[in-house]
């Protein structure tokens, strides 16, 4: 198992995500609690240490399973994370409540790694918002020795972001993003991490095969890699991708089942970042797949400029090109929340004075009347 440093600590390259925990009938809330608990002790014997899980996944029972899964083991044998479910607005009056159930659920004393969860576009106001001391809570419990390394994970904007490292970044110690070699640019992941640097934090990485997605590639893509590296399975890739950021630190892999852990751990026992060349080809192998599935913007603008709406165009597009690549997802939607219904999609009234001066030559207003369907309305 490679490691690497965090501050004083030596982290496992590979971090378990238990946010796809076997689970039993394809119910998503019904942990296979036994087959969960098997993979744990794999990933202990083969130098994993650190575990990530939170308060919503599994429907709640994600962190129940971790606790059990390594209570077994010494304290100082394992790093668990978990994070405050700030996506969900109805949870920013209850940080105290919801740590404190947490460190039962877990059944630990402190947690080695906690996150404001999901900073993003919807609830940045909030999470900015004192009124609710979900910031000076968390700092207490890290005095308190109850956290030992506070930190937040983001799908929001890189100004999203900066806004969040503005007023609490003197405290943070590390992010979690999602990070993968076609959201590099498709979700402006290089421009995070960039971000990040400058910030002087370390990257935690999720989402590193995009749902499954960069473990099975066309044949014609997987030709293309074989003959760079032969011996080098197709989803091992997305990892060495990775493994060639300096950043990184962690990367989180939401395993289902045993053949994908003991993949996982084969890959991450040698240390083997892609070159300049190996990384050109995969990131043109993303791009081509990115034009397969979503609209070729450029983000001029010229379209704005035209609309009697005044609609960020190039905002919603990019939103709808996420939505579409994804075949649905939390993104999109999670971002529309935080938009005025005014300068909504359905704001839309197909005037198609935008696409007369699109140099991409877009059918805008059948992309935003498409993307209500989407949305459901």
């Amino acid at each position: 198992m490679i490691y690497k440093k965090f501050q004083n600590l030596e982290l496992s390259a590979l971090g378990v995500g238990a946010m796809r925990l076997p689970v039993i009938n394809g119910d998503d809330g019904q942990i296979d609690e036994a087959a969960a608990l098997e993979m744990v002790d794999y990933a202990m014997e083969h130098g994993i240490n650190y575990y990530d899980t939170a308060w919503g996944y599994h429907n709640g029972n994600s962190e129940i399973v971790m606790g059990k899964a390594l209570k077994k083991y010494s304290r100082e044998k394992f790093y668990l994370a978990t994070k405050f479910p700030g996506y969900d607005l109805s949870n920013m009056d209850k940080v105290e409540e919801i740590f404190e159930e947490q460190l039962k659920k877990c059944d630990v004393d402190y947690f080695d790694f906690y996150l404001f969860h999901n900073v993003c576009e919807m609830n940045i106001d909030a999470y900015l918002d004192e009124k609710y001391g979900i910031f000076d809570y968390l700092c207490k419990q890290k005095e308190n020795g109850r956290i030992k390394h506070l930190g937040f994970s983001a799908h929001g904007s890189c100004e999203v972001m900066e806004r969040f490292l503005k007023a609490y970044g003197d405290k943070m110690e590390f992010c979690q993003i999602q990070l993968n070699y076609l959201d590099w640019e498709f979700q402006d992941a290089k421009q995070k991490v960039d971000l990040l640097k400058k910030y002087y934090l370390p990257v935690w990485v999720m989402e590193p095969l995009r749902g499954g997605s960069l473990a099975n590639l066309s044949e014609e893509d997987s030709e293309k890699l074989r003959a760079l590296r032969p011996e080098e399975e197709i989803p091992a890739w997305a990892f060495r991708f990775l493994q060639a950021i300096p950043e990184v630190v962690v990367t989180l892999s939401g395993m289902s089942n045993m053949e994908q852990l003991k993949e996982n751990i084969q890959t991450f026992e040698e240390d083997k970042p892609l070159n300049d060349k190996e990384c050109a080809e995969i990131l043109a192998i993303a791009d081509g797949m990115l034009k397969k599935k979503t609209l070729p913007c450029t983000a001029c603008h010229y379209c704005v400029s035209h609309c009697p709406k005044k609609l960020d165009i190039p905002s919603l597009i990019s939103l709808y090109n996420e939505h579409s690549y994804s075949g649905g997802g939390f993104l999109a939607p999670m971002a529309l929340m935080a938009i005025p219904a005014e300068k909504q999609p359905n704001a839309c009234v197909g005037c198609r004075s935008c696409e007369q001066v699109c140099p991409q030559q877009i059918k805008i207003s059948e992309a935003m009347s498409d993307f209500v369907k989407k949305m459901g309305g």
